[in-house]
């Protein structure tokens, strides 16, 4: 039995002879006092963007025909030099445009983690990934703030044109910093447009991930789009929270 996380136990079975149940009241009460007066830790306070921020309008960014036939995913595969073997997270992945096309790419010996927000493009996701049987690729459910990934387990983090929907950008980052492994790198695909336009501009993107510590290590416009593709790798120590640079809008 427990409460409010403190265990009791069995105090009244073992009791000596001649004590009643009365007597225990004040072991528990003495329990549930010390439970209260426990600190709860505190939750980290981060620094709010000072710009828009674009909803969530749809869980693809366009027509899969029309982005193969400008060689989107096998662009943007390439330049962040993905290859079998390696463990990589697809944030935001909508109706896995990008996640169907990694899983062949990494292979038998890699993995892929489709994360999404949004319980109904989640199990839209999850029934292409088991119609297609990708049996390297898992399907997880994240935060608004959070995407929940495992820590210390990616090769690549990629971020494709979902980074300007993001609530709460810099606390989000600050998550993902220990999500990768040595050597790891996080690839933005986004609009080159202000964030309301559902777009970032790359000045903007770059002074974010600037804010915890990653260095942009190759930037290119994508042929034939107002789209780019921009890696980062962490450089610097996270920040605290509270220390967290706002970048202006």
């Amino acid at each position: 039995m427990s409460i409010k996380g403190v265990r009791l136990f069995p105090v009244l079975e073992s009791s000596p002879r001649g004590r009643g149940p009365s007597q225990i009241v004040p072991v528990l009460a003495g329990l549930l006092l010390l439970s209260g007066c426990q600190k709860q830790p505190e939750e980290p306070v981060f620094p709010k963007p000072q710009r828009p921020v674009s909803p969530i309008v749809s869980p693809r960014f366009s027509n899969e025909d029309a982005r193969d036939r400008i060689g989107e995913a096998d662009t943007v595969m390439k330049l962040a030099d993905i290859r079998a073997g390696m463990s990589v997270a697809d944030i935001g992945a909508g109706e896995g445009y990008y996640t169907v096309r990694l899983a062949p790419l990494v292979g038998k010996e890699g993995r892929v983690l489709a994360q999404d927000i949004v319980p109904a493009t989640i199990e839209g996701l999850a029934r292409r990934v088991q119609r297609e049987n990708l049996d390297n690729v898992a399907v997880k459910t994240g935060e608004p703030a959070d995407p929940k990934l495992p820590e210390r387990s990616f090769d690549r983090i990629l971020m494709i044109h979902m980074y300007h929907e993001i609530e709460s950008p810099l606390e989000f980052l600050w998550h993902i910093r220990d999500d990768m492994k040595p050597g790891g790198r996080v690839v933005v695909v986004d609009a080159d447009r202000a964030t309301d336009r559902h777009g970032t501009p790359p000045r903007l993107l770059i002074c974010e991930f600037a804010s915890l510590g990653f260095e942009l290590t190759r930037f290119e416009r994508l042929a034939d789009t107002e789209s780019y593709f921009a890696q980062f790798e962490p450089k610097l120590p996270r920040p605290q929270p509270t220390e967290i640079p706002v970048c202006p809008a």
